[in-house]
């Protein structure tokens, strides 16, 4: 059974890890991976700093999470995000067979569900998880980028 307290619990410590990026003057998107409770791993935007256009937030998380539990697969992992991920986000969490995704904001631009880019079948998905402060952090850095 999944609790939604539980998700919300998560999905602001992954805003935590928006603003870090935030903070940076990167996109602020943020992740954690939880495995039986537990955080196991961070990660937000980092393709500014590392001038790499691969380095969004899953994919430090995805990362950082396979070293922590010394394999490759996220079976029993579920991992939290602010913003939907893009395909190539999706594509790392299909080959990593990750358990569950959560995500706060849709992104009906860029995001894995417009360009029909599956996840692992085994994958469940929820959404729209503190989809209000997801979005307001995201709008606001954009606002002003554009000002």
């Amino acid at each position: 059974m999944i609790d939604p307290l539980t998700d919300e619990h998560f999905m602001k410590k992954a805003l935590m890890e928006a603003q870090f990026a935030l903070d940076k003057g990167e996109v602020p998107v943020g992740v954690v991976v939880v495995a039986h409770g537990q955080i196991i791993a961070r990660g937000h935007n980092l393709t500014e700093t590392l001038t790499d256009v691969t380095a969004h937030a899953e994919m430090q998380a995805i990362t950082a999470a396979a070293n922590y539990i010394g394999g490759k697969y996220l079976k029993d992992c579920t991992l939290y995000v602010t913003l939907e991920p893009c395909s190539m986000c999706a594509g790392a969490m299909y080959w990593s067979q990750l358990g569950r995704l959560v995500f706060g904001a849709s992104d009906d631009k860029r995001g894995y569900r417009v360009h029909n880019t599956p996840l692992h079948p085994k994958t469940k998905v929820t959404f729209g998880v503190c989809e209000d402060e997801t979005s307001f952090i995201l709008q606001t850095f954009f606002k002003q980028k554009r000002t």
